[in-house]
């Protein structure tokens, strides 16, 4: 085994992957780029090296494991977990590359190979067409609308676009190579038949260098948004013992026909909810999965070790009718990014944090860490075990509603709602489930005691429960309190007489006697008889309130500019939606647009954003060119109604 190992990721993959190094008595290092300089898989690290040129410098990574006597180099997933030219540099240095072979990266990496390799195989593939032996334009004819465009060398749902017309096409196509160009250095395209109402359902492979394959079974991943996973479970709620059996021995024809080494995964996709097992091959990830746990927890495996020991030569300790299915596990993925308004990438720095006990967690996070858009929105995992689908939905919400996070909006109340969604409970999965449910699963509207809480816990921070009349923040009278007004974006509240005792009301209506007894960190406030315990952090004047795994910021704004402060109205300002950076500009100053237009297309977190015009007029003010980086609520554009 290897003395010591370079993890060439961040976040929570790479602390995941220390923590397995340190139960293997083996040294682990880190890498980091300068946004990354006090994350936590730098701390946890045995040793961390800078990154001056970020995580795609093979040069730098290659050195950093020279310098600190690494002998292998974990590539985690995303970044160069894929690139073969990565793989063969780490050979040419005399480095161990904890992966496959690179022709294997190749043979699977490029979609349009893969398909082409596992169709010989005698496995099932989605019909399709890509570039640049096809024209799109005709494939996407013949096969019939919709499509899916997909980046052949991509994946994680990157670049991805569902096309429904002819005359969507070419927008698409210009969206899609962009991205494939920017997160994987190569816009060849290709269009695919567009499954309906499909299920995700992917397998675990093993294979050692003696030529070895096992499956570990299979994970159902069809709760999606963006085509980017949220949910994942294993083992599939749809797949009896022949049908896991089938499409397992499918998956491991897959990867003996590349001649795979190490763990990846064959991902599936399954047509229809009724009648008999109908799977097409979709891809193969040549890489550990974000997922993986799942299939851990259900296998008793520890897959990064196995990746570890096959890497090494070692043979797999295991044939396939040892490999056991036990119990069920389901993952939930945290991201920072918000729901209700589209699922668009937020940011900020990590106020407080509580994660959960009594469960699996794989996080990055730290409280004082700086969530940016320089990288994928994903910030932790939860992962819940029990002996059926059912304990472990219940196990994953009680861990999803402990956890805190403020300081970030992110989707942990949208998980929850989800896991609790009928279909969801009742294992009738698809890929559209998300959106058909979008409206129901997405709102998050503050509930009116959470407002109340906001007005007593900032009433007891004002007033400092001396009780000296003078402390009270907006005057007193003789013979009593008077009434102190807190306006919030959405709400009015008023609070009189002390926190620890006072009235309450939100937007004129009373909520009776409540109190606030503020603690460390936290405040418990208690309102028509009813105590709820609230996690508190202060970012400068703004409050941020969490409960039962939802998190509020709680902005005061002047009298009479609510309405602005909740982003509403027709001022024809156009602002950033989230921290990023402008890609294409798309109008100039003096175009006549209308609402609705694109004006600008913004990038974050690997994702795009198209920004349209708010009203009919003209191009005032043009504040943004490609290639800039904007600030959250950035002003970029202006647009004047038309005299």
């Amino acid at each position: 085994m290897f003395a010591r190992v370079l993890i060439a990721n961040r976040g929570e993959i790479a602390v995941r992957i220390i923590r397995t190094l340190r139960a293997m008595g083996v040294g682990s290092v880190a890498v980091f780029s300068d946004a990354d300089r006090d994350a936590r898989h730098v701390r946890e690290a045995d040793a961390a090296v800078r990154l001056p040129r970020g995580y795609l410098d093979i040069e730098g990574i290659i050195e950093a494991a020279r310098a600190t006597g690494a002998e292998a180099i974990h590539p985690g997933y995303g970044f160069l977990a894929e690139n073969a030219e990565f793989a063969r540099a780490c050979a040419a240095a005399g480095l161990v590359f904890v992966g496959p072979p690179p022709e294997a990266i190749e043979a699977m990496g490029d979609k349009i190979r893969a398909k082409a390799t596992v169709a010989r195989a005698g496995v099932p593939v989605v019909p399709g067409g890509a570039e640049p032996g096809d024209d799109l334009a005709e494939v996407a004819d013949r096969i019939g609308f919709p499509v899916l465009v997909k980046p052949s060398a991509g994946g994680g749902g990157k670049g991805m676009v569902l096309v429904r017309s002819a005359a969507e096409l070419p927008a698409a196509l210009e969206s899609a190579r962009r991205t494939a160009i920017a997160a994987f250095g190569d816009g060849t395209l290709m269009v695919e038949r567009f499954v309906p109402s499909p299920r995700h359902i992917e397998v675990q492979i093993l294979a050692d260098r003696h030529g070895n394959v096992v499956h570990l079974g299979e994970r159902e991943c069809s709760l999606q948004r963006r085509h980017q996973k949220i949910i994942e479970e294993a083992p599939s709620p749809l797949l009896d013992a022949e049908a896991r059996e089938r499409i397992g021995a499918a998956a491991v024809e897959v990867a003996r026909a590349v001649g795979y080494a190490g763990a990846g995964t064959v991902e599936f996709i399954v047509s229809g909810r009724e009648g008999p097992l109908d799977f097409a091959f979709m891809e193969m990830n040549t890489r550990l999965q974000v997922e993986h746990p799942v299939t851990e927890l259900v296998t008793g495996l520890d897959l990064v070790e196995l990746q570890l020991r096959i890497a090494a030569g070692e043979r797999l300790p295991f044939g396939q009718d040892e490999v056991r299915l036990r119990g069920h596990a389901v993952e939930a993925r945290i991201y920072a990014e918000d729901p209700a308004r589209g699922f668009l990438p937020s940011g900020g720095r990590v106020l407080r944090l509580r994660e959960p006990s009594g469960v699996r967690v794989d996080s990055g996070l730290a409280e004082g860490a700086v969530i940016g858009g320089d990288y994928d929105p994903m910030l932790a995992k939860v992962i819940a075990w029990a002996p059926d689908r059912a304990g472990a939905l219940a196990a994953l919400d009680r861990a999803l509603a402990e956890t805190v996070i403020l300081g970030v909006t992110t989707n942990v109340g949208f998980l929850r709602r989800l896991i609790a969604h009928p279909e969801v409970a009742a294992g009738r999965l698809d890929t559209g489930l998300v959106e058909r449910h979008a409206a129901e699963l997405t709102g998050d509207e503050v509930p009116e005691e959470a407002y109340a809480a906001a007005g007593l816990v900032r009433h007891a921070a004002a007033t400092r429960e001396t009780g000296d009349p003078w402390d009270i923040a907006d005057g007193w009278r003789i013979g009593g309190h008077a009434w102190t007004v807190y306006r919030f974006a959405g709400a009015q509240v008023r609070v009189r007489g002390p926190a620890g005792e006072a009235e309450v009301e939100v937007n004129g209506r009373s909520l009776g006697r409540a109190r606030a007894v503020p603690g460390d960190g936290e405040a418990l406030v208690t309102i028509g008889g009813i105590t709820r315990r609230y996690a508190v952090a202060w970012e400068g004047d703004r409050l941020w309130l969490g409960a039962g795994g939802r998190a509020w910021p709680f902005t005061p704004v002047a009298a009479g500019a609510e309405r602005d402060a909740a982003g509403h109205g027709g001022d024809g300002v156009v602002r950033s939606p989230m921290p990023g950076t402008v890609l294409v500009v798309k109008a100039a100053e003096g175009d006549r647009v209308h609402a609705g237009q694109p004006l600008l297309v913004l990038e974050a977190m690997k994702m795009e954003h198209t920004l349209v015009a708010p009203i009919d007029g003209v191009v005032a003010e043009l504040r943004a060119r490609p290639g800039q980086a904007v600030a959250l609520d950035a002003v970029l554009a202006r647009v004047a109604p038309c005299e």
